[in-house]
């Protein structure tokens, strides 16, 4: 990762970031990334050991905080824990989310689980926005991000639950962008195509090469977990000072692709 950023090019110095799902992933990648930036990060997480590993490899720029995000107490502690660190929160990214095994037909889906899922992916999404904006509104700026996915635009890729729960995070930014853009804080989302991380190769049983071969339409290039981040920090940094209640996607043109019905041969 960019070790080599120079000062004049660290695009969130002096910020502060909190990201949810910090620990691994695409949240691994953002804390890395926005710390190479200049941004005190705060990751938080229910990953103890990979999240305070996270912190020893970064050392001054981020600290842990264990976090479940369906939790409201867990979220607000974090926000908190922020402020008293701190004195301030610029940056909140909502990456926190999980999948579920799809499931051919609603038939088969279970109830507890779809709940779970909105749970974290939705209802956690929701409580970062919240409490992101108990700590912003005052300072009257911030940036708030949510990490949805393909999943937010498009059906038939996911399961219901998963589905769902990324329409319901886009929906929530542009409510949250209407309202909070009055204090002058901008709310996005991020939306990545599948991430071959090895959760997402397990459930496709597909190697890095297989899942872009068979799914991808960019063809000879691989979406990895830096390049969600890359994305999230424009969101974050000052560069992106008049967008909000934009869905940045990320998937080389996968959602305007019908492979059903395409008049160009690959």
């Amino acid at each position: 990762m960019a070790s080599f950023v120079s000062a004049a090019a660290r695009r969130l110095e002096g910020k502060v970031a909190l990201i949810t799902g910090g620990a691994s992933g695409i949240g691994e990648s953002t804390a890395r990334l926005f710390s190479h930036h200049g941004a005190r990060v705060l990751i938080a997480d229910i990953q103890e050991e990979l999240g305070q590993s996270l912190c020893n490899d970064l050392r001054n720029s981020a600290f842990f905080v264990r976090c479940d995000v369906t939790k409201e107490d867990d979220v607000e502690n974090a926000v908190n824990k922020a402020i008293s660190e701190h004195g301030k929160l610029d940056i909140m990214f909502n990456n926190a989310g999980i999948v579920e095994p799809s499931k051919p037909s609603i038939l088969d889906n279970d109830k507890a689980e779809f709940e779970r899922v909105i749970r974290v992916n939705l209802v956690g999404a929701f409580l970062g926005t919240k409490h992101a904006a108990r700590a912003m509104i005052p300072a009257r700026r911030g940036s708030i991000i949510t990490t949805a996915s393909v999943c937010s635009t498009i059906g038939g890729v996911a399961s219901h639950a998963y589905t769902s729960s990324k329409h319901g995070a886009v929906g929530l930014m542009r409510n949250a962008a209407v309202e909070l853009g009055q204090y002058g804080i901008r709310v996005n989302c991020v939306s990545p195509y599948l991430v071959a991380t090895p959760l997402a190769k397990d459930f496709f049983k597909l190697d890095d090469d297989g899942v872009y071969r068979v799914y991808g339409n960019l063809k000879g290039e691989v979406l990895k977990p830096e390049d969600v981040a890359e994305a999230a920090l424009y969101l974050g940094s000052d560069e992106s000072k008049y967008v909000s209640g934009h869905n940045l996607l990320v998937d080389g043109g996968f959602t305007i692709v019908n492979p059903g019905f395409c008049m160009f041969g690959n």
